[in-house]
């Protein structure tokens, strides 16, 4: 028999938010309203009441802008100088829409629905923590996420040693050859000092720091090893789309007020972890790792405090769902009717290895879009959700379409009808704390 519900008081709500915001200060209104009715199933309240609430406690942004307002800055991003396609697929071809949408990816030919445009491995692979977890404790494959066997070919990490280990192991020594690009940074053994960056990434489920940190590692192993290796993941890197983390904040953007108290620490750990670490033991293991002095501009760009934040939010703009960063999928842009689908099919490598596939059939010249958001929403939660991007509203073909089929309904929102939701939520969760739903 299922337990009933009831709504709670406002008292017992908000202390149960603030208490839980304050374990996840980067949790955004649904993730903590989640967290919300799990810690609290005896509970029925809606997203929309948790967001008021935390609104009220100052914790929400609520000047959110609908659209582009005067002044906004949106995201910029560039062309990688000299980048070659052709190692994925001959079907699409970069192209520069302008400044204010920047860079996208447009067909060459005819795709036909369903067929697959290209595959793509990781740049740097953040994974969803429940992998990480696994790659931690030596269950996944700690380049490729592979899941881990009692297979022969499994290899520890060659730097683990019974004095100073490192739990990291790999599928087979080609994943180990391939995890020399980023690995040695962060391995608990070569570079103890980006333990605690790691450590505080998974503990804040902040997925943008932790890809970071890989791409960090990844530019910084390049730089030790070969300079035209450093120079062209420098370059694909820097050519993304960026929206630093006070831009986002300025604009509205962020879901939850800014925690520049958390940025700080996090700029802290991540300085410690590859430029000054906090013992005379870990800066030596650092300098044995890096010998080659960076480059003064590299230095700024990397570690100073704003180039920082530009970075967590180049991070944020980029990541694939399940969290990886891929060089050709960060050119593709937004729409709510997307024509391309992002598919984990290669069960050999888990999450990392993408497959871009053909939703529909697409024309020559067409530019291929991927959806940020869930598509299956309506209008405007698709919208709300599209603003934390830094986007500004959306306005696709399809958000246009129904935008002008709700005024031709006459369901135009405005404060009454925000107060009819409100009252609506209200009702709901009275009816079901009576047992009347």
């Amino acid at each position: 028999m299922t337990a009933p519900t009831t709504a709670p008081s406002e008292d017992n709500l908000k202390a149960a938010l603030l208490a839980l915001k304050a374990d996840n200060p980067t949790l955004g209104v649904p993730k903590i309203h989640g967290l919300l009715t799990s810690a609290h199933p005896e509970w029925t309240v809606s997203e929309k009441r948790t967001r008021k609430v935390l609104q009220s406690a100052g914790l929400v942004q609520t000047s959110a802008a609908s659209g582009a307002a005067p002044g906004q800055v949106f995201p910029t991003s560039r062309l990688i100088d000299g980048l070659d396609v052709a190692r994925w697929t001959s079907k699409v071809e970069v192209h520069f829409f302008g400044k204010a949408k920047g860079k996208g990816l447009v067909a060459r030919e005819a795709i036909p629905e369903g067929e697959v445009i290209w595959k793509e491995d990781p740049f740097v692979l953040a994974p969803e923590w429940e992998i990480y977890d696994m790659q931690m404790s030596s269950r996944a494959c700690g380049h490729c996420s592979t899941l881990l066997t009692a297979s022969a070919l499994v290899v520890p990490c060659a730097a683990s040693s019974s004095s100073t280990p490192c739990p990291v192991r790999f599928c087979s020594r080609l994943c180990l050859q391939r995890a020399g690009r980023a690995h040695p940074p962060l391995c608990a053994s070569r570079n103890p000092a980006s333990a605690p960056l790691l450590h505080f990434a998974r503990r804040n489920q902040w997925m943008a720091l932790h890809a970071l940190a890989q791409a960090t590692a990844r530019a910084l192993a390049a730089h030790e090893a070969d300079a035209q290796a450093f120079a062209e993941d420098w370059e694909a890197v820097r050519a993304m789309a960026q929206l630093g983390m006070e831009e986002r904040a300025k604009g509205g953007w962020l879901s939850a007020e800014p925690d520049r108290a958390m940025w700080k620490r996090a700029h802290k750990l991540y300085v410690q972890a590859f430029r000054e670490p906090a013992t005379d033991a870990e800066k030596k293991r650092l300098a044995k790792l890096f010998k080659k002095p960076l480059p003064q501009d590299v230095v700024e760009t990397l570690f100073e405090y704003e180039a920082f934040l530009q970075g967590l939010g180049r991070m944020s703009l980029n990541l694939e769902a399940h969290g990886g960063l891929y060089v050709l999928h960060s050119h593709l842009n937004h729409s709510c009717n997307p024509n391309v689908s992002v598919r984990h099919l290669d069960q050999r490598t888990a999450l990392s290895r993408i497959t871009l596939i053909a939703r529909r059939p697409i024309t020559p010249g067409e530019e291929l879009l991927i959806t940020y958001v869930n598509p299956d929403m309506p209008l405007e939660p698709r919208r709300r959700n599209l603003l934390e991007w830094g986007f500004g509203k959306c306005m696709c073909e399809r958000c246009i379409v129904e935008e002008r089929e709700k005024k031709e309904r006459g369901e135009v929102e405005g404060e009454n009808g925000e107060a009819a939701k409100e009252n609506a939520d209200l009702e709901a969760e009275l009816k079901a704390g009576l047992g009347v739903m």
